[in-house]
């Protein structure tokens, strides 16, 4: 591509797949500068030392990846085999690559290793281009970035951001951005449900053994079930009790942590992640592996990618090597499609077991 008007045939926006079930907004990219707005907008924020492969036209299982900068060229040449088979196990047939940073090289390098790696696959490249955040160059001209300024484009200001913000849709600045909306900004309501949390665990673990705890088990259960419902169903938020309580039973227990992921379903997967990340956000590090979790699989069901990466981030720093996350982080991983997700059946589950 050595003309930034040459782009004329990338897709509506609907193409460019992020997995959601929303209704995507019918807007068509008609060169690179429309590209680089409709990345933050697919993403949820702007990207920095990034790798983004975006899925152009029909594929069987449309995605977006975006990866940080690979360190040196060996982690390239993996990073690279590792997209391009991704996409080829997709169906992806056309794609576009964007290199953000202001290493003319690096970006040369990157984009000629993922664009032959992709080409292998019968994968058509449809564009390569470096951007800086404020200029564009076309990784295709071997001068580009060398001896010319590039193009100019601000994807802040672009009409197709415009329209996301009327839309409702939420870009943030940077990556770092995003993570940082799991973080909570009131101490005092930490304490004060690590404490009530404490007492839950102490009331759950002073049960009689035997079918009495059993019974017990199959209460929370329901009750689980309920709250997470009553939230889902009507937007009631839980109150310092309630998160207490349903951050120590998903913590302290599989099953009841169970009950709560097979309530996330593809339908109300955005009500599931409004509620999680809430819990997240109020719960002390200790009880943040569980919710963390399932915050990344209520993402990855609603097709937001990215902020699943972040939960998952968030809980196996709680606790490493936690099985759900770590689960998610596979997903995530091999860009498998929500809905290659099968429900679990609830009858395998307290209190619905017979």
């Amino acid at each position: 591509m050595s003309d930034h008007d040459s782009l004329d045939d990338l897709p509506d926006a609907r193409d460019l797949d992020d997995l959601r079930d929303r209704p995507p907004a019918a807007l068509r990219a008609r060169g690179p500068a429309d590209l680089l707005a409709l990345v933050p907008r697919l993403l949820g924020f702007h990207p920095e030392q990034s790798v983004v492969l975006l899925t152009v036209g029909d594929a069987r299982t449309p995605f977006h990846a975006r990866v940080d900068l690979p360190a040196d060229p060996v982690a390239a040449e993996e990073l690279s085999g590792h997209l391009a088979r991704v996409a080829a196990r997709n169906g992806v047939t056309r794609a576009a690559i964007v290199v953000y940073t202001e290493d003319a090289g690096l970006a040369e390098m990157l984009g000629d290793e993922l664009g032959d790696r992709l080409t292998a696959r019968d994968v058509e490249v449809v564009c390569r281009i470096r951007a800086d955040g404020q200029r564009w160059w076309d990784l295709e001209d071997p001068c580009a970035g060398y001896d010319d300024d590039g193009h100019g484009y601000d994807a802040r200001s672009h009409p197709l951001l415009a329209q996301a913000v009327v839309e409702g849709e939420v870009v943030l600045p940077s990556r770092q951005a995003l993570a940082d909306t799991l973080v909570g900004d009131d101490p005092d309501e930490v304490d004060r449900v690590g404490t009530l949390a404490g007492e839950a665990v102490d009331r759950l673990a002073a049960s009689p053994s035997g079918p009495a705890a059993a019974r017990r088990l199959d209460l929370e259960a329901v009750w689980v079930r309920r709250r997470v419902g009553r939230f889902v169903d009507a937007g009631v938020r839980l109150d310092s009790h309630d998160v207490a309580r349903l951050a120590a039973l998903t913590t302290v227990s599989l099953p009841l942590r169970d009950v709560a992921w097979a309530e996330i379903s593809r339908k109300d997967a955005a009500r599931h992640v409004d509620l999680w990340r809430d819990v997240v956000r109020r719960v002390p590090g200790e009880l943040r592996a569980a919710p963390s979790a399932l915050l990344a699989f209520a993402a990855w069901l609603a097709g937001d990618g990215a902020l699943a990466w972040c939960a998952v981030d968030r809980s196996l720093q709680a606790d490493p090597g936690y099985g759900l996350a770590t689960l998610v982080a596979q997903a995530l991983d091999g860009a498998v499609p929500p809905s290659a997700w099968t429900p679990m059946p609830r009858h395998l589950l307290p209190p619905f077991a017979g």
